[in-house]
């Protein structure tokens, strides 16, 4: 999937705010199934109508979907926007070089997963 930066910088403002980031990131681990929106603010500890404005923004910023299963309404995170986001983000890791480690990517080689030896940058 191909994503404009205008889609990219919509999808991180979305998931710039705590509580729809948590929400987007418990749909991720949902899966495909998804969440109805009541498990959903339960789960986070919030009103359902300020969770329905929440999820109106990451559907707005098409990372999250929404479908009726009776009277309930369930959200799914789009993983194929999630993944356009993250590659429109990492296009030019490493120097342009495709990564082999992407837990590790830092062209010069500086940093591990553990960031216990990266250099200090001061």
């Amino acid at each position: 999937m191909e994503i404009e930066s205008v889609e990219v910088i919509r999808a991180l403002g979305a998931l710039a705010h705590d509580h729809r980031l948590a929400a987007f990131r418990l749909l991720v681990q949902a899966g495909t199934d998804g969440l109805a929106a009541g498990v959903i603010a339960e789960q986070l500890g919030m009103p359902a109508s300020s969770m329905s404005f929440h999820l109106a923004a990451l559907a707005h910023a098409g990372l999250i979907t929404q479908r009726r299963k009776s009277r309930l309404v369930i959200y799914s995170a789009k993983f194929d926007t999630m993944n356009a986001v993250l590659g429109y983000l990492t296009a030019n890791c490493c120097g342009g070089v495709p990564c082999t480690d992407a837990s590790v990517c830092c062209p010069d080689g500086t940093a591990d997963p553990d960031h216990t030896d990266a250099k200090d940058v001061t």
